[in-house]
């Protein structure tokens, strides 16, 4: 048993080394992946972030601006060394990154635990530390992380989280002997391993599955796994989902079909859920519907909550019995704390106009025998007072977003006892109030 002990302690020492306050909150930014894939330009990619600044998605929040695979040559210099592929950067990597820091982006970029990328460029086994340093001498500090072309398992002997473990060590080693802000780390384990039970020992976020597709059944798959595992999210620890699809994807994936409905239920549920808000979408040709989207402040300021890290979570299935797995209807009433009321997710993942009612008293977080004032996020409304219950009218996959905030005692009158407490619902003698 020894050699497993001994192993265990090595990767419990590596786990500590990313709590280094990077990342506290979901990251929100732009991904170049589903729009480009390998085929791109760093003048086309500077096109989309001046598209966000523009049409107001930086001052909204999105602040990252991640490159994703295919930006070096397909070989190392004889140096050892990862080299921006001159073609897609006649300028330089550095000239490119603070063409994005004077719009006001961070720069993230890509890599990957195995000897290749996913598309087959360098990877970063064997080379953790040099790579790191590449990559902040070319101005970046945010490292997604991937897990293609790994080595076999008799070369490296550690497994998925091993292999995360050197890059680990490398950035907190970096950040000591520099002095300088530890890189943020979103793991791409795509759910393999269940990340969301380990991911927060070594990174801010991980993936929880495959690559996302912008068609409404991908997303309900998505959503359906997240129904079992949203308590995972807190501060510094974030359930990735994987890349915002509620526009036009450009020519790397195929055109999405979602309804202006369907977008709306993807971005809630990414943001109340604290997703990395990553967008994949063509920002330079969105409608003004999507931007209306992406830069709802009320759902916005859920995802960025200062004070509250944990993520929604569910509190009944409503289409199904509870906890039944269902990729085509997952969750659909959700509920958490926030620093502005409680939240309420409503999610209808029929293709057809529903009728959807719940007790308050469902929620944790609502104080029975309250009544509630209610706010809608997407009206930015304030719609009355509730006392007990709610019935919405929710269109075909469509969501409603909602903060309750308390409005004092609910009246005189009513039955002692809220519905969801009323089976054990007792006087002080003992006895059963009557209703």
């Amino acid at each position: 048993m020894l050699p497993f002990l001994v192993l265990g302690l090595l990767y419990a020492g590596g786990a500590t080394a990313l709590d280094n306050g990077v990342g506290k909150l979901p990251a929100l930014g732009f991904n170049t992946w589903n729009i480009y894939q390998c085929d791109y330009t760093a003048d086309e990619l500077l096109q989309q972030a001046r598209a966000m600044v523009d049409r107001g998605l930086l001052e909204a929040g999105y602040n990252i601006f991640m490159l994703d695979d295919c930006y070096s040559l397909r070989e190392r210099n004889a140096q050892g060394r990862i080299v921006e592929d001159p073609k897609k950067f006649p300028h330089g990597m550095k000239s490119f990154t603070k063409a994005l820091a004077d719009l006001g982006f961070r720069a993230g970029i890509y890599s990957d635990a195995g000897y290749r990328t996913c598309a087959g460029y360098p990877g970063s086994y064997g080379h953790e530390s040099e790579d790191l340093e590449t990559f902040a001498d070319w101005g970046f500090d945010y490292l997604k992380y991937d897990n293609c072309n790994i080595p076999p398992d008799n070369v490296t002997q550690e497994n998925v989280y091993g292999r995360y473990v050197r890059m680990v060590d490398a950035i907190r080693d970096r950040a000591e002997k520099t002095k300088t802000r530890p890189f943020q780390l979103a793991l791409c384990e795509w759910g393999w391993q269940q990340p969301w039970i380990w991911g927060h020992r070594l990174g801010q976020s991980w993936r929880t599955g495959g690559d996302i597709r912008p068609w409404w059944s991908a997303l309900a798959s998505i959503l359906n796994q997240a129904s079992f595992i949203a308590s995972a999210t807190n501060f510094y620890a974030h359930n990735d989902f994987d890349m915002l699809e509620v526009g036009n994807t450009g020519r790397g994936t195929p055109p999405g079909n979602l309804t202006y409905d369907e977008a709306k239920s993807h971005f809630t549920a990414w943001a109340l859920l604290k997703s990395p808000l990553l967008i994949g979408s063509d920002m330079a040709a969105a409608s003004k519907e999507t931007i209306e989207i992406l830069t709802n402040k009320d759902v916005l300021k859920i995802s960025q909550d200062p004070n509250v890290g944990e993520s929604i979570a569910p509190f009944r299935w409503g289409y199904n019995r509870d906890y039944t797995w269902d990729p085509a209807h997952p969750a659909e009433y959700w509920t958490g704390n926030s620093s502005y009321g409680v939240v309420f997710m409503v999610l209808n993942t029929a293709n057809a106009r529903r009728e959807m009612s719940f007790d308050l008293a469902e929620s944790w977080a609502i104080r029975a025998g309250r009544a509630y004032n209610v706010y809608d996020m997407w009206s930015h409304t304030n719609n009355g007072t509730v006392v007990r219950n709610m019935t919405i009218t929710l269109p075909p996959r469509g969501v409603t977003a909602l903060l309750l905030t308390d409005a004092g005692p609910e009246p005189a009158g009513l039955p002692p006892c809220a519905a969801q407490a009323a089976s054990q619902c007792a006087l002080p003698d003992g006895s059963r109030p009557r209703s």
